[in-house]
């Protein structure tokens, strides 16, 4: 199967924590994956969101 995209994320929410999934790397190569745990509080959605945007400058 051909690759089509770089990267993608997948979240699991949870009542208390949200675990997020990260594939990235170029299209020709094997992804990499990230997979990080945060709260469900302001504090920890903002790190998750903080952690998706220095990701994203990887690709």
């Amino acid at each position: 199967m051909e690759a089509m995209i770089e990267g993608c994320a997948g979240l699991d929410v949870h009542q208390e924590t949200v675990v997020a999934r990260v594939l990235f790397s170029p299209l020709e190569k094997k992804p990499k994956t990230s997979i990080e745990t945060f709260s469900t509080t302001t504090t920890g959605l903002l790190a998750l969101s903080d952690w998706l945007a220095t990701l994203q400058m990887m690709l």
